[in-house]
């Protein structure tokens, strides 16, 4: 009795090393790479700690369907100190590292980058990202999100960030993406319009066509036209001199803000804006 007692506690012995054995296996192997992809999947890198992690969630599950629609990462990175950086050598030691990109390390990528400790903000786009938001892009995004910056609105500016880059990324490069044809309210509008006249115009043309004329009702004998005459004498032109918008510079922005992109430290040439909030 006492020797299978013994190898009953034996065998249980080592069916506890094998289950810690597996254990570590699992968290070696089967968590590990999950842990990995995802980190590598990452569209926010919130270091100031300005969302929830509820909030954070959300954007990262928008911003991975938009970057994937676009083929472009939508990156949003926030910090409380940049180590004595500037907020775009920051950006751009951070692309080089973290080698950010949708299609490849280094690759397509737009990023929003919030600097707390100067309350600064800077748009920036890579490769793809680069050509479809370009300098004048960028602004128009940073314009857009920085009263909700301002406001201490950090989740409905972020999100507003990724759902501008994506529409701007869908209109054409070297065109004006806030011109009226692109606005939803004006294609309802043109398509309701387009709508209305093609019904009038084959109402229309279903009631028969008419039979009468200018003729029907002239009386030829008793009718007649006045004898009337216009004569041209001069016209006058007058010039004045345009004047010259001397508010207008080369590299700025209104707002407050400028646009001009870069090249990083690790040689990837990137469009941006920046500004104050």
């Amino acid at each position: 009795m006492d020797q299978r007692r013994w190898l009953l506690v034996k065998n249980r012995l080592y069916l506890r090393r094998f289950s810690v054995i597996m254990l570590i296996i699992f968290m070696v192997f089967g968590v590990h790479p999950v842990m990995a992809a995802e980190k590598a999947n990452q569209k926010v890198y919130d270091f100031a700690e300005l969302l929830t992690a509820e909030e954070a969630a959300k954007l990262e599950g928008i911003s991975d369907k938009y970057s994937q629609k676009r083929q472009v990462d939508i990156i949003i990175l926030t910090a409380k100190d940049t180590q004595g950086k500037d907020v775009v050598t920051y950006m751009e030691d951070f692309y080089d590292e973290k080698g950010l990109g949708y299609d490849k390390p280094h690759g397509n990528t737009v990023i929003l980058t919030i600097d707390m400790e100067h309350r600064e903000v800077y748009v920036a786009g890579f490769y793809k990202g680069e050509k479809y938001l370009d300098d004048s892009r960028c602004d128009l995004i940073r314009k857009k999100i920085t009263p909700d910056l301002s406001g201490g609105n950090y989740y409905e500016a972020f999100h507003s960030f990724i759902k501008l880059s994506y529409q701007y990324m869908g209109i054409k490069p070297g065109v004006n993406p806030e011109k009226i044809l692109f606005k939803l309210w004006f294609q309802v509008l043109v398509a309701i319009i387009v709508a209305s006249v093609s019904v009038v115009t084959m109402a229309y043309h279903s009631g028969g066509r008419s039979t009468t004329g200018g003729s029907t009702y002239l009386d030829a004998k008793n009718s007649g036209i006045t004898n009337r005459r216009d004569v041209y004498i001069r016209t006058e032109t007058t010039k004045r001199k345009k004047p010259s918008n001397e508010k207008k510079s080369g590299g700025g922005s209104l707002g407050g803000g400028s646009f001009g992109g870069g090249m990083s430290g690790g040689g990837h040439s990137h469009s941006g804006s920046r500004g104050s909030f």
